[in-house]
């Protein structure tokens, strides 16, 4: 069952149990994903509505620490709420010992020896992870495996 089809699904149940706020979380996640077919003229795949989700999360994390900062608690547990159903659709994520693991063996791939190299590093980790990680904890273990 693809992705876009699980949204469905979970739709009809959030829609026949009165859950309101899945309903519109899942409801906004499939509109994301209909802007971003008509934006690339074609129906996207399951690899594609995981790109979709994953800025939908980004932006929902973006607007955690802005709406802390204002000091507005349940905002910031609403959108915690909304991460989480998101987080249902992605593919399951890498431990920091699995993602240790790929920049490691990036990082010998590419030969790089310092942190000037670190967009060669990046550019070899981020197709192998495909959505599994978050693109901020990644740079940071790549940053630390640079800096020894």
């Amino acid at each position: 069952m693809s992705l876009k089809d699980m949204l469905n699904e979970d739709m009809k149940v959030a829609l026949k149990s009165g859950d309101k706020d899945r309903l519109s979380v899942i409801r906004m996640a499939k509109s994301a994903i209909v802007y971003a077919e008509k934006e690339k003229c074609h129906e996207l795949n399951d690899e594609e509505v995981v790109e979709v989700l994953l800025k939908e999360i980004k932006k929902r994390k973006n607007d955690i620490s802005e709406y802390e900062r204002l000091g507005k608690s349940e905002v910031v547990e609403s959108l915690e709420k909304e991460i989480e159903v998101l987080s249902k659709y992605l593919p399951q994520q890498l431990t920091a010992e699995e993602l240790e693991e790929i920049v490691r063996q990036s990082i010998r791939e590419v030969g790089a020896t310092s942190i000037k190299d670190m967009g060669k590093v990046m550019g070899a980790v981020m197709p192998k992870i495909k959505g599994r990680a978050d693109g901020s904890l990644v740079s940071e273990t790549v940053k630390k495996f640079l800096q020894q």
